[in-house]
């Protein structure tokens, strides 16, 4: 049974159409998985009965001949996607108890597709921070251990729990959200395929907002193949979302044609950023000459807001989380800690409810936006939010995708960076920008640092070209070959 676990979404579609398991079996052995792998705390909620009654109806599915994509298969839905009925709390104290009586658009697709619900994934409290340390139900452990240490290392952030499901093999594939890199850095950390698609590709109704502007589902998985696969089932025009745009979805893996001959592949000089390790860019490198050797052309572009994009994603985000976050009082659902008054009940609720990093975030966002200082900061933000994603458009007349790589460093020890923000923010810098203008990109696991612990490249597309980024990106994993899987030390074996 357990080798049901280690499955691809491609793998287990095609294992199902032939008849060799059952949508049952692969639930079974993944909740059992699930149920030995609690020490990486991944899961917040598990819903195991749920997950046999949705694979039951897959089955009936693929018998009737209705099979799809992603018909039978067990994933795992981060925190901050509603899920009917089900623990929906963006692990966060604040929401405690809620479970919604509607179901997020994204995720309602994949069910009337016949994906299987094996529970709700941890995640840094309210998609807020970039390694999993933030969630009011503690850190996620990542599957990866560095050789000769047995300390643990966060999964990245803020869909840690995704990744580390995906990675240890107790769910085949995991939704995501990218606000600012939350779906590719964690997927770099733990040798994954994590796909931003382009803003208004997917549906936001029934997500948690943390930045309404920046927020973008997406899917984490094991292959390239994968995210083609499950990116259909996600995407579509919602006209509940009024960000939601109306373009048709393409069938993604029939555009993995692994021919990438006469393709333009840019390389932006500003993401040679001050104190690189140099085994990131030798592996960017490397990237650039596998590229090369499928007959890709590689050319040098630049895009000269780059090293602005932090401090502009810094002020943007927590502006809006500032106002997203306003909605949490204690009235309606959730934590309530009652006070004197009205206005004491608000705060106390909010201060007890509420981690120390979202408080940050709502104090710098509150601080942009009120008067006198909105001019100075949170609008010239927002001017220069236009000027990064002018220069990515100028770029994109020249190149049909820009490589980079997708993190400054491989994954880091837990508690490593939580006393100091700013040096946790960093780990940002190479995939900001894209979010910002709104653009598709994906991580690819692409090697092993001197530690044997994973790094990935990125690819950045035009808007709406998630084919051509599927392309590329599977040419490129291909070429990396990385087969290296994490040492099982959870679960009492080794």
């Amino acid at each position: 049974m357990s080798e049901l676990t280690k499955l691809t979404i491609a793998e287990a579609r095609d294992g199902f159409k032939k008849g060799d398991f059952t949508a049952r079996e692969v639930t079974a052995a993944h909740i059992e998985a699930v149920e030995a792998a609690r020490e990486l705390n991944a899961y917040v909620a598990e819903t195991p009965d749920l997950a046999l009654e949705m694979a039951d109806a897959a089955d009936a599915m693929i018998k009737a001949g209705d099979q799809k994509g992603m018909t039978g298969i067990p994933v795992g839905v981060k925190d901050l996607f509603c899920t009917k009925g089900v623990h929906s709390c963006s692990a966060s104290h604040i929401l405690d108890g809620f479970e919604p009586r509607y179901e997020s658009t994204v995720t309602q697709q994949m069910w009337d597709d016949g994906a299987v619900m094996l529970g709700k994934l941890n995640m840094d409290e309210f998609a807020m921070g970039s390694s999993n340390e933030t969630s009011y139900y503690g850190p996620v452990k990542n599957p990866w251990r560095a050789e000769g240490y047995g300390h643990d290392l966060v999964p990245g952030g803020s869909s840690g729990g995704s990744v580390a499901a995906v990675a240890a093999d107790i769910a085949i594939a995991a939704t995501g959200t990218d606000t600012g890199g939350s779906i590719r850095q964690p997927a770099s950390f733990t040798s994954l395929v994590g796909l931003k698609p382009t803003y208004g590709r997917c549906s936001r109704w029934g997500i948690i907002a943390f930045a309404s502007s920046l927020d973008q589902a997406g899917p984490i998985t094991k292959t390239v193949r994968d995210a083609a696969i499950m990116l259909e089932s996600m995407a579509g025009h919602d006209a509940k979302d009024s960000t939601s745009v109306p373009s048709a979805v393409p069938n993604y893996e029939a555009a993995l044609t692994g021919d990438i001959r006469g393709l333009k592949v840019g390389i932006p000089k500003e993401y040679r950023v001050e104190g690189m390790p140099e085994e990131i860019e030798k592996l960017w490198q490397q990237g650039m000459a596998w590229l090369k050797d499928a007959g890709a052309e590689i050319v040098d572009i630049s895009l000269p807001h780059t090293k602005y994009a932090l401090p502009t994603y810094y002020i943007v985000a927590p502006a809006e989380a500032s106002s997203n976050l306003a909605r949490y009082d204690g009235v309606k659902y959730g934590l309530r800690v009652d006070g004197e008054n009205l206005a004491d009940m608000y705060s106390n609720t909010r201060a007890e409810g509420f981690g120390d990093e979202v408080k940050r975030r709502i104090l710098i966002g509150t601080y942009v936006l009120s008067a006198g200082y909105y001019d100075a900061y949170y609008l010239k933000a927002q001017k220069v939010r236009s000027l990064i994603a002018r220069d990515f458009r100028d770029a994109h007349e020249q190149v049909d995708v820009i490589l980079t790589p997708t993190a400054p460093s491989a994954a880091f020890a837990l508690g490593e960076k939580t006393s100091d923000p700013l040096s946790m923010y960093l780990n940002d810098v190479f995939t900001v920008p894209a979010s910002l203008a709104g653009l598709p990109g994906i991580s690819v696991p692409a090697g092993l640092n001197s530690e044997g612990l994973p790094l990935g490249l990125q690819l950045l597309g035009r808007p709406f070209d998630e084919e051509t980024l599927l392309r590329v990106a599977e040419v490129l994993e291909g070429a990396a070959d990385v087969k290296a899987k994490p040492v099982k030390w959870w679960g009492g074996k080794s």
